[in-house]
């Protein structure tokens, strides 16, 4: 199967599973919200049943209900209508809303009694129980004359908590028409309790207590209530799938109709780049894409071809430097092997200096193994570092020391330029690598009389470590090639002068791990210059002091 088809197929497959998804969760979502929306409504009943119970336990009548209905009605945002279980209203949010009433919905009512529950102590024998029920019955007549006198005086009335689930009114100030209520001990009449005593032999004792309390309690009490919450034809949370249907299937057609589109742009590009990276695969290096436009395909077009350049450049590169080492290793190796064979054979004789040769010639390829080892690993990012914050002025101080033999055995004069401290956070044994091969370089490339010159600059926030010579100077046309790997500005590639080949692409590597550059300025018959730029840590103060400073 074709990958057009293939493809058409996958996005046809994933578009229908996805907007099966969505359509599943869409739906889900939306009966979700339907959930809430009715959890909401039954929270809000339940609320507002609360209140209104409430406020009939703590006041002892109904009168004075409307500002409380108008509030529940505003927050719940509900339309509210209370009456009694005669019909008789007692308030309508929409007429305190100054509307109207509207029809009420056919729901059922919602019942509120306001009179207590009895809580009365658990493991006592039914006769004390009788009488605290009893007690109870007499305070809450007590209860509820108070509260109703304090309410249709004015006065703010909050319900405190009494004897067995029985309320008591609280009042900050006790207008004179309403008396303190009396002692419920002292208002026990006997025929509260002749009313209890069949309870005794009742199964469900609680229950019957209760059911005597309310009957008792029923000529003072608050009426029972029937809220109605809601109008008619109030349109109830609905969920339209029609419209969820018609977009499921516009997302299908769309998903189907852009992978035919992409399918068809995508694939001739495809081929191409199959056919290149099978030519590539066979050893053809050469073969590259066409590569025009900006989108994603032509990227990945521009991408390839820099690969294929890469690959080339590379294979380029290894044969260049596998015929460098051969022709590094080739010669000596084959002048060791000739004479340890005329030693074998008695042809030439053993002698020290014949061997120290030997051994010099023996210490230069173990030098070069060495070198190509090192440039190995910080090619490859696995060359060791242990930075530090180094004194620049001191590191070069170091190198200017250990060289100056050297420059004043070959008649050079060496000279150190390092007027101020420069701070770096650096590898030290590294940098004294690097401008070691610099200096010992400059001093091969000097002819006796000529000068040397290590110096320290500063220039904004980098540190520059400068290594000048007088020597013979580089052409310009091999400054390029200068870093280079086995290749020396000398065409006879002779080692007269020292040096692998190897230490400025080390120097470079090193210097580039450490985020600086490295350049070289020179003029042919005047001298060269190396300059080698690092991130400063900052200049004239110590370590201590820049990080006091914040510098870095």
């Amino acid at each position: 199967m074709s990958f057009r088809f293939r493809a058409l197929g996958l996005l046809m497959l994933i578009a229908m599973t996805a907007t099966a998804a969505t359509a599943w969760l869409t739906l889900r979502q939306a009966n979700r919200q339907v959930r809430e929306t009715v959890t909401a409504g039954e929270q809000d009943t339940s609320r507002i049943a609360g209140k209104l119970r409430a406020y009939g336990l703590a006041h002892g009548t109904w009168d004075g209900l409307a500002p409380t209905v108008a509030a529940l009605a505003k927050d719940t945002g509900q339309r509210i209508r209370v009456s009694t279980e005669a019909d008789a209203l007692l308030a309508d949010s929409d007429a305190l809303a100054g509307r109207t009433p509207r029809a009420v919905s056919g729901r059922p009512p919602v019942p509120v009694d306001a009179r207590p529950v009895l809580r009365l102590p658990g493991g006592q024998v039914r006769r004390a129980s009788m009488k605290q029920t009893a007690t109870a019955i007499s305070a809450y007549r007590a209860h509820a004359a108070d509260a109703a006198c304090l309410t249709r005086a004015g006065a703010q009335v909050e319900a405190g908590t009494g004897a067995f689930g029985v309320p008591e009114a609280r009042t900050d100030h006790r207008p004179a028409e309403c008396a303190e209520p009396a002692d419920a001990y002292d208002a026990l009449t006997p025929r509260d309790l002749d009313a209890l005593r069949p309870c005794e032999s009742e199964e469900r004792f609680a229950a019957c207590l209760q059911r005597v309390f309310n009957a008792r309690t029923a000529s003072v009490a608050p009426p029972r209530l029937e809220v109605r919450l809601g109008f008619r034809d109030e349109s109830p949370p609905t969920l339209a799938v029609a419209p969820t249907a018609a977009v499921a299937a516009g997302v299908a057609l769309a998903v189907i109709l852009g992978g035919l589109l992409l399918s068809r742009a995508v694939l001739r590009p495809v081929r191409a780049l199959t056919l290149a990276a099978q030519g590539l695969g066979g050893g053809d290096l050469g073969h590259r894409v066409p590569a025009s436009g900006r989108d994603e395909i032509a990227r990945l077009g521009g991408a390839f071809n820099r690969m294929a350049d890469s690959l080339q450049a590379s294979e380029e590169h290894q044969r260049r430097l596998t015929g460098d080492i051969a022709h590094e290793l080739r010669t000596p190796l084959a002048n060791l092997r000739g004479y340890l064979e005329a030693l074998r054979d008695g042809v030439v004789e053993p002698t020290p200096d014949l061997l120290a040769s030997l051994h010099e010639e023996a210490l230069l390829q173990q030098r070069i193994v060495d070198d190509l080892r090192d440039l190995a690993l910080a090619e490859a990012g696995a060359l060791a570092y242990h930075h530090a914050d180094v004194d620049l002025r001191e590191l070069l101080g170091t190198s200017h020391r250990a060289r100056l033999p050297q420059a004043r055995t070959g008649g050079i004069t060496l000279t150190l330029e390092a007027p101020r401290p420069v701070y770096a956070r650096a590898d030290p044994d590294r940098l004294r690598q690097v401008v070691g091969n610099l200096l010992g370089n400059a001093l091969r490339a000097t002819a006796p009389g000529g000068t040397v010159t290590l110096a320290l600059l500063h220039h904004g926030e980098r540190a520059v470590v400068e290594v000048r010579d007088t020597g013979t100077g580089i052409a310009a046309q091999d400054l390029p090639r200068l870093f280079d790997r086995f290749w020396r500005a000398d065409a006879s590639r002779d080692r007269a002068t020292g040096g692998s080949g190897l230490g400025l692409s080390i120097a470079r590597q090193i210097v580039a791990d450490h985020g600086g550059t490295i350049e070289v300025r020179s003029t042919v018959g005047e001298g060269t210059t190396f300059a080698v730029a690092l991130p400063g840590a900052g200049a004239g103060r110590s370590p201590a002091e820049g990080e006091a400073s914040g510098g870095r």
